[in-house]
């Protein structure tokens, strides 16, 4: 055989190879890309596991038809664009993706608000199941201004708040992340928040009795002992009050948004103040307006505050004069029951939170809160109880007794050094003039 074919044949043996290698370059791409996509949806969505038990209701918009295979089968008019996830997806472990599409249809097009805070605005949804009926949702609509990093902890925390379950949390079913539309989907809470309970004006016979309270209570720091204590990853709420404590048809406490506060950047949630100031002034620790460390005892503090507003059926702070009040001190109630107790005059504290209604182990479950409460709302974070030790004192399982120390002690020094100063600049300006 010749040089040149010798060469041709080289160069077609070459010419195969490339292609070949090419081909196998190619093979391995897609096969990298499928597994990274499947890796993604695991993260995020998952194979389904046996769906549990569901509170289901029976579709508004659509109807329920009897199925060829002796089931039931939802069927709607025009389109439905919620056809992109299946039934058993609502109802598995981890929440859903949900588009923007689907969600509007799902709350139609938002036309019933339940409430707005600071994170955005929450509707009224349902989500049909076919086969199942339907499942009634609140769909909490972020706010639209929220950067790249922001973008990045929300997908970030979807996965942390898609793996709590406990009793006395709000369930995530799923969240919309889509460039025009980011949101959460929880489940729906038939008797609404505790502080419409608290200080709304209904009828007086609708008023929660002490026990159901005290229920309430011990529920709601159970909940936040899970998020602290028994989670995977420890989870800071920021926010705890009752605005954010949900009640189902039972009147079983439900902590909400826990966690959302790590969603978005926490130098933007709810209010700015020098020092970084995050959480809802007259609940928020005062480290968090500070420029100091903040721990999982700020949502101790909280806890604390929402403790005395369930003990004066009352919200802590009453602006606007208190000539309604028993005196001027009770416009803040803390430091008012701290006084009481004080003095030993704990008739008036029992018999507002007790509304009326006597007796000894209700007296004693009384005072028991309004020792816990003002162990919360110490001043320093190491001095709060832990969420667990909050529950075994509620429970009657550890002895508490009311701080020798008032926890507002530093307000009162606080005030006095302001009185002093002033008192010197008069004093320093009258001098002057003189």
């Amino acid at each position: 055989m010749s040089s040149d074919g010798i060469t041709g044949g080289n160069i077609a043996v070459s010419i195969v190879s490339v292609i070949t290698g090419g081909i196998v370059v190619i093979i391995v791409s897609v096969l990298i890309y499928k597994c990274y996509k499947l890796r993604i949806l695991c993260k995020y969505g998952g194979l389904p596991p046996a769906p549990p038990v569901l509170p289901l209701v029976e579709p508004r918009a659509a109807a329920v038809v009897p199925s060829s295979g002796g089931g039931t089968t939802a069927t709607t008019t025009g389109k439905h664009s919620s056809s992109g996830y299946d039934a058993v997806d609502v109802v598995k472990n981890r929440p859903v993706r949900f588009s923007s599409l689907q969600l509007q249809e799902f709350t139609a097009n938002y036309a019933e608000r339940l409430g707005a805070g600071g994170f955005g605005v929450v509707y009224r949804g349902q989500i049909p199941l076919p086969n199942y009926g339907s499942l009634l949702v609140a769909v909490k609509v972020l706010a639209p201004n929220m950067d790249r990093r922001a973008e990045e902890q929300f997908m970030a925390e979807i996965g942390t708040i898609g793996r709590t379950s406990h009793v006395n949390l709000v369930r995530l079913y799923g969240f919309c992340f889509d460039a025009d539309l980011k949101a959460l989907v929880y489940e729906f809470m038939l008797n609404g928040s505790l502080d419409r309970h608290l200080f709304g004006d209904g009828d007086e016979e609708e008023r929660l009795g002490f026990d159901r309270l005290h229920d309430i209570a011990v529920g709601t720091a159970k909940a936040i002992r899970y998020l602290h204590d028994e989670c995977e990853r420890r989870i800071i709420h920021y926010d705890i009050k009752p605005g954010n404590v949900l009640l189902d048809e039972a009147f079983r406490p439900k902590v909400a948004d826990f966690g959302l506060a790590r969603l978005c950047e926490r130098e933007r949630t709810h209010m700015t103040m020098t020092g970084g100031g995050r959480g809802t002034p007259g609940y928020a620790a005062p480290e968090l307006w500070m420029a100091a460390p903040a721990t999982h005892k700020c949502d101790v503090y909280s806890y604390g505050m929402l403790l005395f507003e369930i003990l004066g059926r009352r919200r802590n702070y009453i602006d606007g004069g208190s000539s309604a009040l028993e005196e001027s001190a009770e416009r803040w109630y803390p430091r008012w029951v701290w006084q009481r107790l004080e003095r030993g005059e704990t008739e008036a504290l029992v018999a507002r939170a007790l509304a009326g209604t006597a007796g000894k182990e209700g007296r004693k479950q009384v005072e028991r809160m309004c020792a816990v409460a003002l162990w919360c709302v110490q001043y320093r974070p190491e001095d709060r109880p832990s969420m667990c030790g909050v529950v075994r004192m509620l429970e009657g399982e550890e002895e508490v007794a009311a701080p020798a120390v008032s926890p507002f002690a530093h307000l009162e020094s606080d005030l006095l050094s302001q009185t002093t100063d002033l008192t010197t600049e008069t004093t320093t300006f009258d001098d002057a003039a003189a």
